[in-house]
């Protein structure tokens, strides 16, 4: 069987999501406002959600892997990186610049969402 890398991914964004949470939780109350400290763990709570994504899209790849679900894998990923990683930058830098990013980051989660979607449309048969 071939390695899964959305399933890794998935695991490894799922794991980064609880450290930061758990570093927002304990730690970054000292160090930022409630504003930004609110902000932190939006990211942190969208990289929970889309983390599952990915492994729910890495188990559809292993039974059908259509093209739809491998571009919905890559576009949560994508997601990921711009959306929650552009929140933990302004928050840790206050580059208010830095959030510009976090829109493209909420439109690769729609995207994905959609060729997601578009992909179980497009299965003629799941596998029960």
């Amino acid at each position: 069987m071939k390695k899964n890398y959305f399933l890794l991914f998935a695991a490894l964004f799922g794991m980064l999501a609880v450290i930061l949470g758990a570093f927002g939780a304990h730690g970054l109350e000292k160090i930022v406002d409630a504003k930004m400290l609110d902000r932190f763990h939006t990211g942190v709570e969208y990289q929970f959600y889309h983390s599952f994504a990915i492994g729910l899209v890495g188990l559809l790849v292993q039974r059908n892997p259509n093209a739809y679900y491998v571009k919905a894998a890559y576009a949560f990923i994508l997601g990921i990186i711009l959306f929650s990683g552009s929140l933990y930058l302004y928050v840790f830098t206050g580059i208010t610049k830095i959030a510009m990013v976090t829109p493209l980051g909420g439109t690769a989660f729609i995207i994905a969402w959609g060729l997601l979607a578009w992909g179980i449309w497009k299965t003629e048969t799941l596998n029960h």
